[in-house]
């Protein structure tokens, strides 16, 4: 793949959604989005904010945060950097 987000705006490969709770298996409709996520790729920030996230990092961001992109079969969030809430780890 070869996607360079631009500015502040990074990629983002969202951690699968529970699928099993206790025994209960969960159906597609009821999962909850996936709050975290690893970088994938980073833009360069702008003049005014630097990009502190990095390829790698795994993140926790907003509920709403980003907008879904689909890039080879795979199921990605692009967004901002403000969008994201902390680095983990």
């Amino acid at each position: 793949m070869n996607i360079k987000p631009l500015a502040d705006r990074v990629l983002v490969l969202p951690a699968p959604a529970e699928e099993k709770v206790g025994g209960i298996i969960i159906p597609d409709t009821a999962k909850e989005k996936p709050l975290k996520g690893k970088i994938i790729a980073a833009g360069q920030g702008t003049k005014d904010e630097e990009m502190v996230l990095k390829v790698g990092d795994t993140v926790l961001y907003g509920k709403y945060a980003g907008t879904e992109v689909e890039l080879e079969g795979e199921k990605y969030l692009i967004m901002r950097q403000s969008d994201v809430l902390a680095i983990i780890g």
